[in-house]
């Protein structure tokens, strides 16, 4: 758990993913297309993956990927951002971050 705080505090967007995850796929896309350079953290490729993976289960992310931070809190999984960018408060909290500018 202490490792997934320390890594969520460490850049505006981050996103904890798996390589071969199509809906981490397309929540990455989102944010690339926003102009966001998140940090992504491949699970999969990780030595200490499936200890992050139950970390975000423990907090709440189920399925554990994808699981974003924005402004080092969890914010969701691929439902909840797609909830949020729709409705068009994504931006207001990438901005609050620091993630965009415009």
């Amino acid at each position: 758990m202490d490792r997934v705080a320390k890594l969520a505090s460490q850049k505006a967007v981050v996103i904890f993913s798996k390589s071969s995850c199509c809906m981490c796929h397309a929540i990455k896309r989102l944010f690339y297309e926003q102009g966001v350079s998140p940090a992504i953290y491949e699970l999969d490729e990780d030595a200490r993956g499936k200890e992050m993976e139950w970390a975000l289960m423990r907090l709440g992310c189920n399925p554990a990927v994808p699981a974003v931070f924005i402004g080092g809190r969890f914010i969701g999984s691929a439902n909840t951002i797609m909830t949020l960018h729709l409705n068009g408060s994504l931006k207001n909290l990438l901005k609050n971050a620091g993630a965009i500018w415009l």
